[in-house]
């Protein structure tokens, strides 16, 4: 330090932080500021994150939840924007940010972008499909309306619908129709009388304005509301000119509350006009069929006498068939009974019954016979069974061994040796005795002349 410089002031990073904050929030306090969206995030806690760039710069950006309730549109990354906010410093990570408290899309209003996105989520869900309108009913009793007490379209639709069917019942929802909070009990008057069951067709709808004041008739619950009602809806919003999304969620879309009314309410002095000519009708219809009716009972009446006739007739002629067939049945049944006690005669004397004794009686001495027979049999096939027995123990080899003969036999294959050529010396032989064997071992073979 030299002589007479002042003292140096050395400031820590959170010091110097807060002295560029404030510089910036004193400096920058109210800004419009334009620039692209991107790196968006919407954490739970309902504030939005993002960057605003340009071809050269970028800035960080949030808006808090207060603000972002209050948006109309959805903004997304690569979105146009301007923005009005402050400028500030995040101390945590020494960053400048601005932070937005109007945020609206370039080109196009926030209301109508919203329009446009609202527009295309619930197309997508099936609200505006053109299967889901109904037909307005053709001779409702009572009519609801929801809108407010205080405009034209109320006086309009009443006065409508007094002029064309003076005897139809309204039931009328007052509601505002603008304003914070009117979609909600738009949406409210709805579902009542629809649940109520004291209307059959309902009108929603008001006078015309600006986008901003026909607004709530673009609101989500207001069009759910419509597309969920048990009876169909007419929606009357606006003039001709005016548009909103209850007019492609409704069953019918009148141009004015006026043409609203004229849809849902017939004429009556033409409904009654034409129940008149639809009761002459009937009633010439009716007494044309009576006098052709009448014609075909005359005609009746004169064929019934000549029926009559042939009736008698033909009674006659049944009592005399019914005679004859009577006296043939009984003819024919005499003579089935006879031919039956024929038969029965006939089966009589060719009874078998005779005969069965007569064999009945043979069956003793047969079996006697029978009996006699076999024992004979049986006697003689007992002795040459015997006979076979003694000849084959005779002739059996263990007959031979027991005089004195065995039986040689090689090992371990088992043949016969009938010449001294079968075996060689030292080969293995067994021998059959007449009681037990001999295991032996060949020492020396002799033919029959050295025997």
């Amino acid at each position: 330090m030299y002589p007479g410089e002042p003292p140096r002031r050395v400031l820590t990073v959170s010091e110097l932080t807060i002295l560029v904050r404030d510089t910036l929030e004193v400096r920058f306090s109210d800004l419009w500021v334009e620039g692209e969206v991107s790196n968006l995030r919407a954490p739970g806690s309902g504030h939005l994150y993002f960057t605003l760039k340009d071809e050269s710069s970028q800035i960080r950006a949030v808006l808090f939840r207060s603000g972002s309730l209050r948006l109309r549109f959805a903004p997304r990354d690569g979105m146009q924007v301007i923005a009005r906010g402050r400028l500030t410093v995040y101390e945590p990570r020494g960053e400048y940010q601005i932070v937005i408290e109007y945020l609206e899309p370039k080109g196009l209003g926030a209301l109508q972008l919203a329009f446009e996105q609202l527009k295309e989520r619930l197309a997508r869900e099936g609200l505006f499909n053109p299967d889901r309108k109904r037909p307005l009913p053709a001779f409702p009793g009572r009519v609801g309306v929801v809108t407010s007490l205080d405009g034209a379209a109320v006086r309009d639709i009443v006065s409508v619908l007094r002029r064309r069917c003076p005897i139809l019942s309204v039931l009328i929802a007052p509601v505002p129709v603008q304003g914070e909070g009117a979609a909600a009990q738009i949406a409210d008057a709805i579902r009542t009388l629809s649940l109520s069951g004291l209307v059959d067709v309902m009108i929603v709808g008001r006078g015309g304005g600006s986008l901003e004041d026909l607004w709530c008739f673009n609101e989500e619950v207001v069009i759910r509301a419509i597309a969920e009602s048990k009876v169909p809806v007419v929606s009357a919003v606006g003039h001709e000119i005016d548009s909103t999304l209850a007019d492609f969620a409704a069953d019918y879309r009148a141009a004015t509350p006026s043409a609203a009314a004229e849809a849902v309410a017939p004429v009556l002095e033409e409904v009654v006009e034409r129940l008149h000519q639809l009761t002459e009708r009937a009633c010439r219809a009716v007494r044309s069929r009576l006098a052709a009716a009448a014609n075909r009972l005359q005609s009746c009446r004169n064929g019934f006498s000549i029926g009559r006739l042939r009736v008698q007739r033909e009674s006659q002629r049944l009592d005399d068939v019914s005679v004859r067939l009577t006296m043939g049945m009984r003819k024919t049944l005499a003579g089935m009974r006879q031919r039956v006690l024929a038969f029965r005669h006939a089966l009589l004397v060719h009874s078998p019954l005779a005969s069965l004794r007569e064999a009945c009686a043979l069956v003793p001495q047969l079996l006697k016979r029978l009996k006699q027979q076999m024992r004979t049999v049986l006697h003689r096939k007992r002795q040459v069974l015997q006979s076979c027995l003694v000849s084959l123990e005779a002739l059996g080899p263990l007959a031979i061994l027991k005089r004195g003969y065995s039986i040689v036999e090689t090992v371990p294959d088992g043949r016969l040796v009938r010449r001294a050529d079968d075996v060689s010396v030292g080969d293995d032989v067994r021998i059959t005795l007449s009681i037990g064997r001999l295991l032996c071992a060949v020492r020396e073979t002799l033919s029959d002349s050295s025997a």
